[in-house]
């Protein structure tokens, strides 16, 4: 029931997550806090809402139009179980910025296997990524991710090489332009400081590190799985899916660089998590073992919901 529903591509599949969503961001946001809902209040989580749904919906353009997962909704579905899944990440507004931006970024360079305006969609990603890195500086290392891109699809032209750099002086030039406009130059200076901010006592609550341990077993294993099937049954979706792999590999670093008690990058891996997820449902050939398995999926996540934020 649940492999019918969600594998098709119907407008209500889309409604019933993003009105889940909605339902589990005002819990996390304001259940059992002392908040005054005053309009700027409103509006400003309003305003992030809006992000993260476009975050949604800029997800479900990239892999019906990229082909990187077959026609169904389970990419948004899976994307909106691990935010609930890590509700923390929903109180994380840098996140649900720059993670906003780094799926613009993921569409361009994603694109590049069409080799059509190649130059564009480099110049676009850099763009993005280094737009994503005023949230979080360490996210500044996704730039890697365009070279190996170039590197893939189209190394011989010395010109894509350099287009990145451009995309960063010309966002750091209206950058300063900006902050010089509204005397917040020093944000630059306090903001890119790049520091490694490992905090022991993060790691060492066993709900958080339990948790992320899971997630990144689980993802690791149905993306190592789910690579090794598409490779057997010969499908062209292998480069797309080695640069989300790399995706992924980077979000878990910058992560691992930013997280602490004020911050939780992790929705930053969620949209390579959610395709690798996607395609191991999509191998699945017993329907039986398919719901179940996204039984598993929905439940999972609520129950740590529950647990983390109901029951707290």
């Amino acid at each position: 029931m649940i492999s019918s529903f969600f594998g098709k591509t119907k407008p209500i599949n889309y409604i019933i997550v993003l009105a889940l969503l909605f339902v589990f961001y005002c819990l996390v946001r304001f259940l059992g806090k002392d908040v005054v809902l005053t309009p700027e209040l409103l509006f400003l989580n309003l305003g992030i809402l809006l992000v993260l749904f476009s975050t949604f919906f800029a997800v479900n353009f990239i892999v019906k139009r990229n082909k990187i997962t077959k026609a169904n909704s389970y990419a948004v579905l899976f994307y909106g179980l691990l935010c609930v899944f890590f509700p923390n990440s929903l109180l994380d507004s840098n996140a649900i910025f720059c993670s906003f931006f780094l799926v613009l970024a993921t569409r361009k360079l994603i694109s590049l296997k069409s080799l059509k305006e190649i130059k564009y969609k480099i110049f676009d990603a850099a763009m993005w990524i280094i737009v994503a890195s005023l949230f979080y500086d360490w996210a500044m290392l996704y730039l890697v991710w365009v070279f190996i891109a170039v590197y893939i699809y189209e190394p011989k032209n010395i010109r894509n090489w350099f287009i990145p750099f451009s995309a960063f002086f010309a966002v750091g030039l209206l950058t300063v332009a900006f902050l010089s406009a509204i005397n917040k130059l020093q944000f630059i200076q306090d903001h890119y400081v790049f520091k490694i901010d490992l905090d022991p006592a993060m790691f060492s609550e066993w709900g958080k590190s339990s948790v992320l341990l899971i997630y990144l077993i689980v993802v690791i294993f149905v993306g190592v799985y789910s690579s090794v099937k598409l490779g057997k049954t010969g499908v062209g979706r292998l480069a797309s899916m080695r640069l989300v792999a790399i995706s992924f590999t980077i979000g878990i670093f910058v992560t691992l660089f930013e997280i602490s008690r004020d911050a939780f990058p992790i929705m930053v891996t969620f949209f390579p998590a959610a395709v690798f997820l996607t395609n191991y449902v999509e191998i699945i050939r017993k329907p039986r073992f398919k719901e179940f398995a996204l039984l598993v999926a929905i439940l999972v996540p609520i129950s740590v919901f529950i647990f983390k934020v109901l029951l707290k």
